[in-house]
């Protein structure tokens, strides 16, 4: 493991109140976003839209780095030059999703495992050769009628381990993802009892692999009510149990927690952002910003639609969502922001 490399990777993406922007949605989810637009579902037309994403102008202002896909980060732009590389130009780090997926875990029903530890030696060293900088593997545990079950959530922290020390091991940053999921009727406090138990065993699974802390991102949830949970607490109320619950959970050695959006609205994931750091900025061990994907694109991809003409509008809207996220990073958000669109 080269250190002095992935400190010099950590401090280019946790640098200057930035974010990630996650543009590794399988084909799958991309082609069901893409319908209910009226996009073509086709390689080509997913090649356009992430140009679209990564060429935006002046993102590496609010943007440090990006996820890629296996099918994007082979791609070139229209002018030739491999996205990676038009990355790096613009100073923003490429990333890759390494993991291959959920698949229901034999024997426990309603949870899930995720795939992709076969081969990922050689693939990390492949993804190292065309670019990335840092790797990403996401664990899904979900919160209902007795489950998760322990064994659910230490088989999947256990992979995540393993995946942080290969990782390591080609000298990329890993971002460890156990998203305990939103769905559900679970209460805040039920939701932190999950996330903490998450934690806890997760940085126990890296610290049994010898993963070092200090070389690597944390993308949890935030600490919410389930969907269907008839109360839905305030922005103050969410952003206390979720730092609360990381300040008990998270080694103030680990460098940066980005959090995922799960499936909140744009706005509202950039409020409960804000909040956090309006309250707790100056007890914060560690760097606390944003790894978005929906949050972040759903606004350009609307404008977009999969029309040329619209691709600067569009841009625009990326653009405004970084930069509101930014601002929330350094607690100074306000939803009069967002009629800068």
């Amino acid at each position: 493991m080269n250190t002095e490399k992935i400190k010099q990777t950590l401090h280019e993406m946790l640098a200057g109140n930035k974010g990630l922007l996650a543009m590794d949605e399988s084909t799958g989810t991309s082609n069901k976003r893409f319908q209910r637009l009226g996009i073509p579902q086709t390689i080509e037309a997913r090649r356009s839209y992430r140009e679209l994403l990564i060429t935006t102008p002046h993102l590496s202002e609010y943007i440090s780095g990006t996820i890629l896909t296996d099918e994007t980060i082979r791609q070139s732009i229209k002018a030739g030059s491999l996205m990676t590389e038009v990355l790096q130009q613009r100073g923003i780090v490429p990333g890759i999703k390494v993991d291959m997926g959920t698949v229901e875990m034999a024997g426990f029903p309603s949870e899930k495992v995720t795939e992709g530890l076969d081969g990922l030696r050689e693939r990390l060293a492949e993804y190292a050769q065309l670019g990335a900088r840092f790797a990403k593997w996401r664990s899904v545990i979900s919160i209902g009628d007795s489950i998760p079950s322990y064994e659910c959530i230490r088989t999947n922290m256990q992979d995540l381990a393993r995946y942080a020390a290969l990782c390591h091991e080609v000298s990329l940053v890993p971002i460890v993802e156990p998203e305990v999921l939103l769905e559900g009727t679970h209460t805040i406090q039920r939701c932190s009892e999950v996330t903490k138990e998450v934690l806890s065993t997760l940085f126990n699974e890296l610290r049994m692999q010898r993963v070092d802390n200090r070389g690597i991102i944390l993308k949890p949830n935030m600490i919410l009510p389930g969907t269907d949970c008839p109360v839905q607490n305030s922005l103050e109320e969410i952003a206390d149990a979720t730092v609360q619950c990381f300040l008990n959970a998270v080694p103030a050695s680990v460098p940066g927690i980005a959090f995922l959006s799960g499936g909140q609205a744009s706005e509202v994931a950039t409020e409960r952002l804000n909040a956090m750091h309006v309250r707790f900025r100056s007890r914060l061990p560690w760097i606390l910003t944003y790894s978005f994907s929906r949050a972040l694109q759903e606004p350009a991809l609307k404008r977009w639609s999969g029309v040329e003409s619209n691709v600067q509008v569009s841009q625009n809207a990326l653009f405004h969502r970084a930069k509101c996220n930014s601002a929330a990073v350094r607690g100074v958000y306000n939803t009069s922001m967002e009629e800068e669109i």
